[in-house]
């Protein structure tokens, strides 16, 4: 049996970050301050939030705030430059820095003897970082490695603590011929630094037949290594049969180096992430060689987290630890050591199977030992280690086949990625380990995109994304990445980690000053730090677990008919393992599966769609399982479990005992079949397993979390690839079940951090409906709520019909409804009360098309390395994109300005106004009357300015921020050349359109 220890949580909690509360003058709140509509909008007529407030959210801290994956050219880095970026960073909005050493750009004339990764200098600039990060409140999180996989300079491929593998050799004799010589090299050749191997094993087996895999007579093995003499050997394969392959395996350093190129001399090489020596190593090389009193006095207050990228083992032989055989006989109950033919792998592919069992399910067995040596061996090590200087521990927990659920766990902050992300369920599986383990963030590596540097867009990628990773369970976002401003060779507008990259474009951006939109990404960084508020409050809530037998992560297997038809109709799901069966929160209560650690009404239980798609499950889990169903929970078998048996490579007696379990499970009431995805609704409805939020089929998804008694729900319009599957605007009803029967429900805008009282909506006992308009990549949240929670205005009626557009609530608790369209309008409330008004005549819509636009053209400077602002008096006063205006090269940022007129028809009490720009690319700003818009939405260019106009003449600005791609492909065609000359600016049409307010309660 797989020997098990203690994986919990050590009980160390995200620290209460109090030092953020009071926000320096030079951070944020200066930030916040310098948009004087802010308390506008928070006290303005038609917002309903008066002295509303909602810690963390109203006023976003740090505590929530987007984060940068900071890339360093090594230590070759001036210390000023090293404070300004962090403080360039933090007052923009963005809590932390995760210094990485990675500049896969950089060719050459990295000095790794003076400004190696953790050199003298390397160390003063982390000091630098630290100590700048504490005087402006943000974090500063360290990778455990120049880059990744962690690695050390102070081991070679031959040292204990290094990484190893198997590799084989291999040759092929005829019946009755004989071998005499030396040993069959390895078919794989050593990487350089590996001087050295050991032989640790020869088999001769029966060949049964070739094609795309070898399969082996396993009966027919010999063992030879006791006949090996000065690795030769003197071997006669039997005369009859068939011909024999003859395997000598020999055990050496993979010698895996970090990425990126060169980091130290001595070179690193990366540690054994298998074996306690490997961690320990690590350990010891940070204690010994780089963490100064300094830096351990100011990690204490101001480090977030070392982090580990994705475990990223690379070999193209078989990847191996020296204990692998002891640890497997301990964990497994069976010798490894016969079954390495069935193990060795070239390139990743498996050469060999037998004849007689499924080998796959050696290969599981197998993978999960190499897991659990990964999780006890140097995750739990390391996580305490970081604990003990007052650090969490982040890691990409994925990468290999090895149970990604239960490490999400174990560590601190398991964290994902955008760029390897295959579907939404990518995310949730996750996210599913952080919740079953009661942690509280899933991190994400986001918004890196192939071929896409210096040409991302926040309207277009990277709203999208985040998006997607909301509503897939992230609640912390790492943007890749924010460049060290140069490195040797880095032409203009400096070092960028990956571009160019192979000699093409690369991928992500460096954000930062390089970039025309940094100037809007304050209100960017405070509206996804208001959102990861939402979504780090309290617990999370589905409806139904998708159990697996692997907890593979990565992979891009979704939930049969969930993803397709149960999320468009607002299902949610999330996925457990046999590791989440038993953790300290798997506790069936009040009818249902973790309360507190993913709140589910009902499992099902799916076949092993990893491998062969086989109807298998280990005893320990079956027993767990069997008796959940027995207390009643509900359970529904998916796919042809007509013949089960064990994970793993078991005896006769063990899946004897797993067709025992199932079939007592299929026999309970509250157990169910589905055979196919469209029988998995019926089956749930047969068990009376409902959904917490229901609306017709669209892209909307959810998350749902609830914190002391609150509902808390946010919806996004999002899709995985909205690029090829094309989002469209979505306006329906959405239903949602309340904790309460007695709440009613609130909006909270991320964007401006207003909390709006509902007055529209529709309830039945719990259940409240209420209309969502999103536009693609738009979201908002809906909570349930007492009535006058977080200090918002009780509206004096609650309307479920109307005529008009809309209905809102003003400060002092009155409704009025909207109408675009004047004359009569009804309205119904809820207590059976119907009323009549009028809208006033209304002016007609005015198109804006008379512009003056002075373009700020961003060019290199003669010393090719600095920016230089070229301005452009744009003459034609049309709108378009300024490919069409003759600026195909420019890229920069568009100041657009024009004048429009209110006449006496539009009066302030009893109308309102928007506007729309239309079609805008990239980020935006607007001003009306000189005053800052502060209802705005990057994923939406509808914006109301009812509170910034007035009767008569009024001025309009719009701000438009492009990428750089347009300058540089001419600045730089041999690299960025091939991309075409992209539509950048406002493209309109702009109009303004009043509509008509009545009181009506």
């Amino acid at each position: 049996m797989p020997h098990h220890v203690d994986r919990r949580p050590s009980g160390l909690t995200r620290r209460q970050l109090i030092r953020y509360s009071a926000v320096t003058a030079a951070g944020v709140a200066a930030l916040s301050a310098s948009h004087p509509a802010a308390a506008l909008a928070v006290a303005g007529a038609e917002t309903g939030t008066g002295a509303a407030t909602l810690d963390g959210f109203t006023n976003p801290t740090m505590a929530t705030a987007p984060r940068f994956r900071w890339w360093w050219p090594n230590g070759q880095v001036d210390l000023e430059q090293i404070a300004a970026e962090v403080r360039t960073a933090a007052r923009s909005g963005f809590g932390g820095l995760e210094i990485s050493d990675v500049h896969h750009s950089v060719k050459g004339g990295l000095d790794i003897d003076n400004f190696g990764w953790g050199g003298e200098h390397w160390i003063a600039a982390v000091e630098t970082a630290l100590a700048t990060a504490e005087e402006e409140g943000i974090e500063i999180d360290i990778t455990l490695g120049p880059s990744w996989p962690a690695a050390t300079p102070n081991i070679t491929p031959q040292s204990e603590a290094a990484i190893k593998e198997i590799a084989h050799g291999s040759t092929t004799l005829a019946p009755g011929s004989a071998f005499s010589g030396p040993l069959p090299e390895p078919i794989t050749p050593p990487e350089p630094g590996v001087t050295e191997r050991a032989l640790i094993g020869v088999h001769a087996l029966e060949i049964v037949s070739v094609g795309k895999t070898t399969v082996l007579k396993r009966s027919s093995l010999v063992d030879l290594t006791g006949d090996v003499a000065n690795e030769r050997l003197e071997w006669t394969a039997p005369a009859t049969g068939g011909s024999w392959v003859l395997l000598a395996y020999w055990e050496r350093g993979s010698g895996q180096r970090p990425e990126g190129g060169d980091h130290t001399n001595p070179t690193s090489y990366v540690v054994d992430h298998f074996s306690a020596t490997g961690a320990q190593t690590l350990i010891d090389y940070w204690e010994t060689n780089l963490l100064t009193d300094r830096i351990k006095g100011l990690l204490g207050s101001v480090g977030g987290s070392f982090f580990e990228d994705s475990l990223e083992i690379e070999t193209h032989a078989t990847i191996w630890t020296p204990k692998a055989r002891e640890e497997f006989q301990k964990r497994m109950s069976y010798d490894v050591f016969p079954f390495l033919p069935a193990l060795v792998e070239t390139k990743e592919k498996y050469l060999y199977d037998f004849d007689d069992v499924v080998t796959t399910r050696v290969r599981d067995d197998f993978n999960q030992v190499m897991s659990e040596l990964y999780s006890e061996y140097h995750l739990i090590p390391l996580r305490d280690w970081a604990h003990s200087y007052g650090l969490e521990y982040r890691v990409q927990a994925y990468g290999l086949e090895q149970d990604s659920i239960e490490q999400a766990g174990i560590v601190d902050i398991p964290e994902t990625e955008s760029l390897g992300a295959k579907n939404v369920d990518d995310y949730r599986v996750l996210a599913s380990g952080r919740d079953i383990a009661g942690r509280k963030l899933l991190s994400c590596e986001s918004s890196a995109y192939l071929n896409k540097a210096y040409l991302t867009t926040w309207r277009n990628e990277v709203l999208y994304t985040l998006a997607e990773t909301f509503c897939g369970g992230v609640n912390q976002t790492v943007l890749h990445g924010y460049a060290y401003a140069a490195a040797p060779g880095a032409a203009w507008p400096g070092f960028a980690a990956f571009s160019p990259y192979n000699g093409g474009v690369g991928y992500s951006e460096a954000w930062g000053p390089r970039m025309p939109v940094w100037k809007h990404l304050d209100r960017v960084a405070a509206a996804i730090s208001r959102t990861q508020w939402v979504l780090q409050q309290g617990r999370p809530v589905y409806d139904i677990a998708f159990f697996r037998q692997k907890g593979w992560a990565q992979t891009g297997i979704g939930a049969p008919w969930a993803t397709a038809a149960g999320i468009p109709i607002g299902w949610s799901h999330g996925f457990l393992n046999e590791s989440g069966l038993f953790q300290e929160l798997s506790v069936l209560q009040g009818g249902r599966f973790a309360p507190d650690g993913g709140n589910y009404r009902a499992f099902i239980l799916d076949i092993d769609r990893f491998r062969g798609n086989e109807a298998t499950m280990s005893v320990r889990a079956g027993e767990a399982l069997l008796a959940l169903a027995q207390s009643g929970f509900p359970i529904v078998f998916f796919g042809n479990w007509s013949a089960p048996a064990s994970t793993g490579f078991r005896d006769a007696a063990t899946n004897q005992r797993v067709v025992d379990i199932i079939a007592q499970m299929r026999a309970l009431p509250n157990v169910a079949d589905a055979a196919g995805n469209d029988d998995i609704p019926l089956a749930l409805a047969a068990l009376g397993v409902t959904r917490t939020v229901s609306h017709s089929s669209s892209s909307v998804k959810h998350v749902h979390r609830v914190s002391d008694g609150v509902d808390y729900f946010y919806f996004v319009n999002a899709k995985h690839n909205p690029g090829k599957d094309k989002l469209a605007y979505v306006e329906q009803d959405v239903t949602v079940l309340a904790t309460s029967d007695s709440h009613v429900p609130y909006e909270l805008d991320a964007w401006t951090g207003a909390i709006r009282p509902l007055a529209k909506y529709t309830r039945d006992g719990a259940a409240i409906t209420v209309h969502l308009r999103l536009q693609p990549a738009q979201s908002t949240v809906v909570v349930l709520a007492p009535q006058g929670w977080a200090g918002a205005t009780t509206p004096r009626a609650v309307v479920i019909e109307t005529s008009g557009d809309d209905v809102s609530v003003r400060a002092d608790g009155a409704v009025y409804l909207h109408a675009s369209q004047a004359g009569p309008h009804s309205v119904r409330f809820a207590d059976g009360r119907q009323k009549q008004t009028l809208v006033p005549a209304l002016p007609d819509p005015i198109e804006l098309a008379e512009w003056s636009l002075t373009l700020d053209d961003w060019q290199p400077a003669a010393d090719g390395v600095a920016t230089d602002h070229v301005s452009h008096r744009v003459e034609s006063g049309a709108l378009g994109a300024w490919t069409q205006l003759g600026y195909a090269d420019v890229a920069g940022i568009g100041d657009y300005r024009t004048t429009f007129a209110l006449d006496a028809s539009w009066r302030p009490g009893s109308g309102g106004v928007r506007l729309s720009l239309g079609q805008v690319l990239d980020t935006f700003r607007v001003w009306v009357n000189s005053v800052p818009v502060d209802h705005v939405d990057l994923s939406d260019t509808e914006l109301d300015i009812s509170d910034y106009v007035r009767t008569g003449r009024n001025t309009l600005r719009v701000e438009v921020a492009s990428p750089l791609i347009n300058r540089l492909r001419v600045v730089n065609p041999a690299v960025y050349g091939v991309v075409p000359s992209q539509a950048y600016g406002l493209m309109g049409p702009v109009t303004v359109t009043a509509f008509g307010k009545a009181r009506v309660a």
